[in-house]
């Protein structure tokens, strides 16, 4: 017995049946053992990977929550600061009337206006308008713009590009004001000698739907032309 079981404990021969099984068995068990390695290496990778997209995807979402908020304080403050140059009006009348109205302001601010508003969608009026119907979308929170003869074609077109893209805004030629281009909101009137004028975008932000709306919110479509 003694014999035969250092015979069993003895190596395979080379070249035999047995040494072709246990060589076979090594090399797939060397297989194995690589395969799972590079299994364990792409899980890695792929936790890799999918960590930096998923920091990634959190540092651009609070980029732009940040920007997002950054924009909108900078436009509450734009509201709330003063425009240089701004003049103010206020106990001004809002009866609608039928007849023409004699306004103390050239153009006009404020006070009795006619029933109709006129259509303030961006919309540019290339003749001068009915102050009546102005007045009328003034207090619906519109802007209005008007200019004479003293206006380039450049700030015309300046004006008309900025007006055409901000619904609740209008613009007109109004050859008997004094000043080469106004703007004007509900009590409220700026004048500027150039369109570039960086007044032009902050009487914009501020006052387009502004704290002078006297009826926020109302229609500035369907009126008159």
């Amino acid at each position: 017995m003694g014999s035969a079981a250092k015979q069993s404990n003895k190596a395979p021969k080379p070249g035999s049946k047995q040494a072709a099984q246990n060589d076979r068995r090594a090399r797939i068990e060397a297989l194995r053992a690589e395969e799972q390695r590079r299994e364990r290496r792409n899980k890695f990778l792929a936790f890799g990977i999918a960590g930096v997209l998923v920091a990634g995807m959190a540092g651009t979402g609070i980029y732009l929550a940040l920007d997002a908020k950054d924009k909108h304080d900078a436009k509450i403050a734009a509201a709330n600061a003063p425009i240089p140059g701004v003049k103010t009006w206020d106990k001004l009348s809002r009866n609608h009337v039928q007849t023409k109205v004699t306004y103390p302001q050239t153009p006009p601010v404020g006070g009795d206006h006619n029933p109709q508003w006129l259509n303030c969608m961006g919309t540019v009026y290339d003749k001068p308008v009915e102050n009546e119907n102005a007045v009328h979308s003034l207090e619906h929170g519109a802007v209005w713009v008007t200019y004479n003869k003293k206006a380039t074609p450049e700030d015309i077109k300046t004006l008309s590009d900025r007006v055409k893209k901000t619904t609740y805004s209008l613009m007109s030629p109004y050859p008997d004001e004094q000043g080469t281009i106004t703007l004007s909101a509900w009590g409220t009137q700026l004048v500027v000698d150039k369109a570039d004028d960086p007044r032009v975008a902050e009487f914009f932000t501020k006052y387009v739907q502004g704290p002078q709306t006297q009826e926020p919110g109302a229609s500035c479509s369907t009126g008159t032309m």
